[in-house]
C-alpha cells in the first residue's frame, strides 16, 4: 500500500509541474474542459505479484484539440521504458490518433519485452498439475532427477526465458452512415524467442518447458521460438460514452486473424477468431457502473506453433502485455498465462463505483473502487495426446523416485475462477492509475492474494 500511495503523490505532482495557465472553461457536469496539448512526463513505479515491483519512467501526449470533444482526445501517445525486480523489462510507444481517419482511428503499438523468468504451466488447463514449491534437481547419479516438494530448494520448474519484439498497427473505421459500426483491419508481427530458464541458481534444475520439448509437446522446430505475421479484419460495434472509462455503452469486436507461415517456413500456416463483449450498464447516473467482458478466440484452420497460441489477437489493446488466460490483464489471481489452449473463453465482470469527483491541479479526478469476478477456460485442447504420452517418455529417460505424473493430470478442464477488489485513481476520463488485488478459488491456481498496481482498466 505504500507503493501505491507513493505512485499516486507522484502522479500528482507531475501534473501539477505540467498543469496549463489557461482560462478555465466547464461544461455542464461542472468539468474542465481540457483544450490542446497535455504533457505528463511521469515515473512508473508499479507491483504486479507475477512480475515483483516496476520502476522505469513514461510519458503520456495528449492533444484535446479544441476541446469541442472532450473527454475524448485528438491523439494520444504514450512511450515507456521500465523493468520488474523478478526479470522483465519493457520498451514500448503506443498511440491512437482521432483524426487522421476520418470517422474512425488509427491505432499503433512497437514494443520489445524481455522476460528472464517466464511463466509457463503447460497446455489445455487443468490437464496440467500445478504443484507449488515443486523443484525437480539432478542428482549425483547421472541421469537421475530428485522430484523435490518440500519448498527447501526455490523453484525454476515453470520457468523460462521469453523474448518478444511486437508490431501492430490497426484501423477501424465507420461503414457508411451506420451509427457506430466500423469495419477494421490490421497487421501484426511478432518475434518470439524462447530458452532454457538463464539464471545461475537454477542451474541444476529441469523445467517444464525442458520437459516439453524433451516429451514432444513443443516440438524442435518451434522451442527456440519464431516469427509470426498477421493479417487481421473485422467487425466492431462501439457505443461507449468514453474510451478509456466508460459508464454506459457497449464494445463487440469480432475479428479474423490469418497468419501465413511465409517467413519461417515450418508449415505453422493458420487462422483464428477472436471475438469480445463489453457492456458498460449505469446503475446509478455515471456513479454506478455494472461491467462485464465475454471472450473467445479459437483456431479454426491450420497448425499453430505453441507460442503464438499464447497472445491474443485484438484490433486493439488496453493493457501492454496480450498473453493468455490468467494474470492481470485476463484472469486476476490465477497463475499468470497458465490457461492455454487453441481455444479459450473468459469472462470478467466488474462493479465501478465512482466514490468521489474533485479538480486540482486544474484537472478533473475521480476515485473508484471496482469489486470483481473472473472465470476462464480452455475449450479446444492443443496437443492433448502428445502431453498424455510425455510422462512415459520422460520417465524412460530419467529415474524419477516418485510416479507422479508431472506433465498430465487427467483432470477434467473446468472454469478457473478468481474473486477480488480494485481501486482507481482516474484524471480526466482517460488517465487511469489503478490498484487490483485478487485471489484464485481453486488451489490449483495459485495461491495467496495478489496484488497488481499500475495502469488502466482491464477492459
Amino acid at each position: 500500500m505504500k507503493k501505491l500511495i507513493v505512485t499516486l503523490v507522484i502522479v500528482l505532482l507531475a501534473f501539477g509541474a505540467s498543469a496549463q495557465k489557461k482560462e478555465k472553461i466547464y461544461n455542464d457536469k461542472g468539468e474542465i474542459i481540457k483544450t490542446g496539448w497535455n504533457f505528463g512526463p511521469l515515473p512508473v513505479v508499479g507491483y504486479n505479484s507475477d512480475l515483483g515491483f516496476q520502476y522505469g519512467a513514461c510519458v503520456d501526449i495528449f492533444n484535446y484539440g479544441d476541446g469541442s470533444k472532450y473527454p475524448n482526445y485528438d491523439f494520444k501517445i504514450n512511450v515507456e521504458v521500465s523493468t520488474y525486480t523478478k526479470g522483465s523489462s519493457i520498451f514500448r510507444s503506443y498511440s491512437y490518433w482521432n483524426n487522421v481517419i476520418p470517422k474512425g482511428k488509427l491505432f499503433a503499438d512497437f514494443g520489445y519485452f524481455i522476460d528472464k523468468k517466464f511463466d509457463f504451466f503447460g497446455f489445455n488447463g487443468y490437464a496440467s498439475p500445478f504443484m507449488k514449491d515443486l523443484a525437480v534437481i539432478e542428482s549425483e547419479i547421472p541421469g537421475d532427477m530428485i522430484v523435490d516438494f518440500t519448498g527447501d530448494v526455490t523453484s525454476g520448474f515453470y520457468s523460462m526465458y521469453r523474448g518478444q519484439f511486437r508490431a501492430i498497427v490497426s484501423m477501424q473505421q465507420q461503414i457508411g452512415n451506420i451509427k457506430n459500426l466500423y469495419y477494421g483491419v490490421g497487421l501484426g508481427y511478432y518475434n518470439y524467442d524462447f530458452k532454457r530458464l538463464n539464471i545461475k541458481k537454477y542451474d541444476d534444475q529441469m523445467t517444464l518447458y525442458e520437459m516439453y520439448c524433451q516429451g514432444g509437446i513443443i516440438r524442435d522446430d518451434e522451442k527456440g521460438g519464431g516469427n509470426v505475421t498477421q493479417f487481421k479484419a473485422g467487425i466492431i460495434y462501439d457505443s461507449k460514452n468514453y474510451e478509456n472509462d466508460p459508464t454506459r455503452g457497449i464494445y463487440f469486436e469480432a475479428t479474423l486473424t490469418a497468419a501465413p507461415d511465409f517467413i519461417d517456413k515450418h508449415g505453422y500456416d493458420h487462422l483464428t477468431f477472436t471475438g469480445v463483449f463489453h457492456h458498460y450498464i449505469p446503475v446509478w447516473g455515471d456513479h454506478l457502473t455494472f461491467s462485464y467482458r465475454l471472450g473467445a478466440q479459437n483456431v479454426i484452420a491450420g497448425d499453430i506453433p505453441f507460442y503464438a497460441m499464447m497472445n491474443t489477437n485484438l484490433m486493439f489493446y488496453k493493457k501492454i502485455y496480450t498473453e493468455a488466460y490468467g494474470g492481470s490483464t485476463t484472469g486476476r489471481g490465477i497463475n499468470r498465462n497458465s490457461v492455454i489452449g487453441q481455444g479459450v473463453a473468459w469472462l470478467n465482470a466488474e462493479l465501478r463505483w465512482r466514490i468521489t469527483n474533485f479538480k486540482f491541479i486544474n484537472q478533473n479526478w475521480c476515485v473508484a473502487i471496482n469489486p470483481m469476478f473472473d472465470a476462464g477456460m480452455v475449450t479446444q485442447t492443443f496437443r492433448l495426446a502428445e502431453q498424455k504420452a510425455a510422462m512415459d517418455l520422460m520417465k524412460e529417460k530419467y529415474n524419477f523416485p516418485r510416479t507422479d505424473d508431472l506433465l498430465y493430470s487427467d483432470k477434467k478442464e473446468e472454469l478457473h475462477t478468481s474473486a477480488g477488489c480494485g481501486l482507481k485513481l482516474i484524471m480526466n476520463k482517460n488517465f487511469v492509475v489503478s490498484a487490483e488485488f485478487a485471489k484464485a478459488l481453486n488451489k490449483l491456481d495459485g495461491e495467496g492474494l495478489k496484488a497488481y498496481i499500475g495502469f488502466n482498466y482491464i477492459f
